[in-house]
């Protein structure tokens, strides 16, 4: 662990209002760091894909980490997810939805998921557009097995935070409109300006953890 940004992450969590959290992205990161940042107080953990979340899950399995899925989710790797993840916050069809909740269904579970938008229309980022979303709102909220928790998106990576602050409002706006409460919006580089305009869950990697492997 650097130790050297051990105020900068303390500053941060100051910074955050009780109904904000701090989602550690820990792709790519050794166990010996999650650990570290756990003994700090840090409780929600974020990785990419499925199987080295499964490997990190196991060895760390006596902490009492909540675990989410924040990578793209290929169908075939649903049948894995179980009963390990609090929350996937990359739901991007109504298909991926339903097996999903066909899963979680199976087993007795209710599986917390995000609905991730994809307001910038860029064809390198999956994700609802705002019509698409629209138009299967209906059929995603009656599923059975999961519980539609709130919106993410991804915008475009900027140096400039403010370019994307129109994202965050739009997304803030929509899940509004549909009485949702959280959003999983904000990254390293425009996380301040995602809290002003109501992100719940900001997902930081390198400015907690140092740089990965």
């Amino acid at each position: 662990m650097d130790f050297s940004k051990e105020s900068e992450r303390s500053l941060i969590r100051r910074s955050l209002q009780p109904h904000q959290n701090l989602l550690a992205v820990s792709k790519r990161q050794p166990t010996e760091k999650i650990e570290a940042l756990y003994n700090e107080g840090q409780r929600d953990f974020a990785e990419n894909y499925v199987q080295e979340a499964l490997e990190k899950i196991e060895i760390l399995k006596n902490l009492a980490i909540q675990w989410h899925l924040i990578g793209p989710l290929q169908k075939n790797k649903v049948k894995f997810l179980k009963k390990n993840f609090a929350y996937i916050h990359s739901v991007d069809t109504l298909e991926l939805a339903r097996k999903i909740a066909n899963a979680a269904a199976e087993i007795g579970y209710t599986q917390k998921i995000f609905i991730q938008l994809n307001l910038s229309g860029e064809t390198s980022k999956s994700g609802y557009t705002p019509e698409q979303f629209k138009n299967d709102w209906l059929l995603l909220k009656n599923l059975e097995g999961i519980e539609i928790v709130g919106l993410m998106t991804m915008p475009p990576l900027e140096n400039n935070s403010e370019k994307n602050r129109a994202f965050f409002k739009q997304l803030k706006y929509i899940g509004t409109e549909l009485h949702l409460h959280e959003y999983s919006m904000g990254t390293s580089q425009d996380y301040q300006v995602a809290l002003q305009e109501g992100a719940t869950w900001i997902r930081l990697g390198t400015i907690l953890f140092g740089e990965r492997l």
